[in-house]
């Protein structure tokens, strides 16, 4: 026997794709597009989550859900040098990603592979 009570409907799972957009944050099919040609034309996922005001991940997402091969923006060698010297001559991470196009973040992680600690660590600051 069933409980008499308030009647429920049960939704199937949102399936959405890109191109929906439930709101301004998230890209729609035109916007969609477009964070697509821009990143084939050379812009970065950070600078693309700057320009269409989401987050760095919504980017990505969009990309790897049209097969769009990603860039990887890491440090060659030589340039972990580099970012080893410039934090010796006192260089900030963040003065050093700036100057070699690449994130803090990254930055601080090259130097601590090669066991260099930034005030970042030291203060949990990290970004």
């Amino acid at each position: 026997m069933l409980a008499e009570g308030p009647e429920i409907s049960i939704k199937p799972p949102n399936r959405r794709y890109v191109g929906t957009a439930d709101s301004d944050h998230q890209p729609g099919h035109h916007q969609a597009k477009q964070v697509i040609a821009d990143y084939q034309a050379g812009t970065t996922v950070y600078e693309l989550s700057d320009q269409f005001g989401i987050d760095r991940k919504t980017v990505s997402r969009i990309l790897q859900r049209h097969n769009i091969p990603m860039r990887r923006t890491g440090l060659t060698a030589e340039q972990v040098d580099q970012a080893v010297r410039l934090h010796e001559n006192g260089w900030s991470t963040a003065q050093i990603a700036e100057h070699l196009d690449t994130t803090q973040r990254t930055v601080q992680r090259r130097l601590a592979e090669r066991g260099i600690t930034t005030r970042a660590d030291q203060t949990g600051d990290g970004a």
